[in-house]
């Protein structure tokens, strides 16, 4: 078997069970915070690392493109390319090499139905990567993310129902800094890209929406 074949240990199912564990998390708002706490904030990179580096590097090069052909395969796929990269290759570019092909693989998903097929804090990644992806039409996707969280907002039981206003918060945090600069500045120190006087203020306060505490459902 050649390397540019698909790693034959690894399928959905591997990705989801790690990433959506079978924990209970969902039961109350603390465990549920906890969850998103761990994969908002670096504690998935380790265990990413260790057991997922062949499998992320497999869906860059296209090779696990058929997991979007169900809806669960698509998540699969969508935190191989929008979650795995950031934890992999933190600090580097390749983090954000994916992020156009997570976000057409989310919104692909939304148009088929995908997305309503899921759990609600599954479903909240496909919001997340659709803010993580910059572009000309970055404001315009930033603008109609908040009907989908009330669509999440329909599923997710009563006891976290109050995280539904900080998944607006972030997203009305992320359309505030895309319609100022454009784009993510925090990134433009990895990318060496140069920042404008402006995004260099922004980038010394480091009030990032990436390192806010996560609440979303």
């Amino acid at each position: 078997m050649t390397s540019d074949a698909e790693p034959r240990r690894h399928v959905p199912k591997d990705v989801l069970d790690f990433w959506f564990p079978d924990s209970g998390h969902q039961n109350a708002p603390d465990t549920h915070e906890a969850f998103w706490m761990q994969r908002m904030q670096g504690g998935m990179d380790q265990p990413i690392i260790e057991r997922f580096s062949d499998l992320t590097l497999a869906a860059a090069r296209g090779m696990l493109d058929h997991w979007a052909e169900t809806a669960r395969g698509r998540l699969a796929l969508l935190i191989a390319l929008d979650q795995f990269p950031r934890s992999l290759w933190r600090d580097r570019p390749a983090a954000f090499a994916q992020d156009i092909k997570a976000t057409r693989l989310a919104l692909d998903g939304i148009a088929n139905g995908h997305f309503d097929q899921l759990e609600p804090w599954e479903m909240a990644f496909f919001i997340i990567a659709i803010g993580h992806c910059e572009g000309p039409d970055h404001l315009e996707r930033m603008r109609a993310l908040p009907p989908l969280v009330d669509r999440i907002a329909l599923k997710l039981p009563p006891h976290l129902a109050d995280s539904v206003s900080g998944m607006h918060a972030q997203i009305a945090r992320v359309t505030d800094i895309i319609a100022t600069f454009g784009r993510h500045p925090h990134r433009n120190p990895v990318l060496s890209r140069p920042s404008s006087p402006a995004e260099e203020a922004y980038i010394a306060a480091g009030d990032f929406p990436h390192l806010r505490k996560p609440t979303p459902g």
